[in-house]
């Protein structure tokens, strides 16, 4: 076996760039609760693409460098180099999750346990040919199951199921989810319908309204139309959905959503109160889609609250027992539930081309990519 992998890097320059490479890294060995795993494919989602790109403007993206070596540059503009000040000179591996071969295990039985098997892998560092892991970060895949199915099982299927897990611990009894058309939104869609939760999907496009409803999504509301307000506030009225997880981020979408749950709320209240509804209504912002600040206008009353949403410290919080339930599930569940769609698949090169870079920074719903390391 080779002594070195190739490993995708980025870099924050003093000069106002960020620098994309692919270099030759040590095959590491692996300690003795720890697994070598070959890398056979990666999938790039958003949280991926915030390390890799960072604030740089991918406008300004250029390629030098040699096609098996391509080396990409972007400006970031001057008033966002202080969100990465502290990166600037550190060459940081990228890729938050992949599946591959275990092909090296260390001592230790749980190590031992995987040698050969396909497994799907968390823990950074992902857009590489060969990481060595700990054994519990590997997710034994089902036979039959491919790496390329098997890359995205960690980071979209479990934050479906923390959403699903955060509304039962908050009790609530429904959910509303935006950029609902996206990979994670059809598992959670599909994840749903399967335990017979209310869910209101909110999508920009009537393309994506066919995508959900081809899935059996009931609730499909589009921010675009012009009955959007009234539609969100039917459907919210009609399913009691208090609670929301808001992958944009930005704009006045977390408060258009506050505000139709307030205006549900209010349908059912027999006398009026200047201060509004006493029903609680939560957001929580997951995603950056849009990286304009979040603007509320404050007409939905004074029970409510809106807050951040990340999966490391749900899992935390969730305990190592009910982690273990959720990871069965999604291995159990990969071909159906949990699956996920890309459009193309390129290698650790080809991702850095400015074709593969113009389509998945746009993080578009239904455009997104898998890398595949040792093509």
């Amino acid at each position: 076996m080779a002594e070195t992998g190739l490993q995708l890097r980025s870099t924050v320059k003093q000069d106002n760039t960020l620098e994309l490479t692919l270099v030759d890294v040590p095959i590491p060995e692996p300690g003795p609760d720890e697994v070598l795993v070959r890398i056979e494919a990666a999938p790039l989602n958003p949280s991926d693409l915030a390390l890799l790109f960072g604030p740089a403007d991918l406008t300004t993206v250029r390629i030098s460098g040699t096609v098996s070596r391509p080396i990409v540059t972007a400006d970031i503009p001057p008033d966002m180099m202080r969100l990465v000040a502290a990166r600037i000179g550190q060459s940081l591996a990228v890729g938050n999750e992949a599946a591959g071969t275990v092909i090296g295990a260390g001592s230790s039985d749980a190590a031992q346990a995987l040698m050969g098997k396909l497994v799907g892998i968390v823990g950074g560092d992902m857009y590489a040919q060969y990481r060595s892991v700990n054994a519990f970060m590997c997710l034994p895949l089902e036979e039959g199951t491919t790496a390329a199915e098997g890359a995205s099982c960690f980071v979209n299927p479990l934050t479906a199921l923390a959403m699903v897990e955060t509304m039962r611990m908050e009790n609530h009894t429904a959910l509303v989810h935006t950029a609902a058309a996206s990979n994670l939104g059809q598992m959670l869609n599909r994840l749903c319908i399967n335990e017979g939760i209310a869910l209101v999907n909110i999508v920009r496009k009537v393309e994506q309204e066919a995508i959900l409803k081809r899935l059996g999504a009931k609730y499909v509301i589009n921010s675009g139309s012009d009955s959007f307000y009234d539609d969100l506030t039917d459907a919210l009225a009609d399913t009691g959905a208090t609670l929301a997880f808001d992958a944009t981020g930005g704009g006045k979408l977390v408060s258009h959503i506050l505000t139709c749950m307030e205006a549900a709320a209010v349908r059912t209240m027999t006398e009026y109160n200047r201060y509004g509804s006493d029903v609680f209504k939560q957001v929580y912002i997951y995603g950056g889609l849009d990286r304009s600040p979040t603007t509320l206008t404050r007409n939905f009353g004074f029970s409510w609250s809106l807050g951040g949403f990340l999966l490391t410290p749900f899992l935390q919080k969730a305990g190592i027992e009910k982690i273990i339930q959720m990871r069965s599930k999604v291995a159990a569940e990969i071909k159906t539930t949990f699956a996920s769609h890309y459009t193309a698949e390129v290698s650790l090169a080809q991702a850095l081309s400015m074709e593969a870079i113009a389509v998945y920074g746009k993080q578009a719903t239904g455009e997104k990519y898998l890398i595949k390391p040792q093509d």
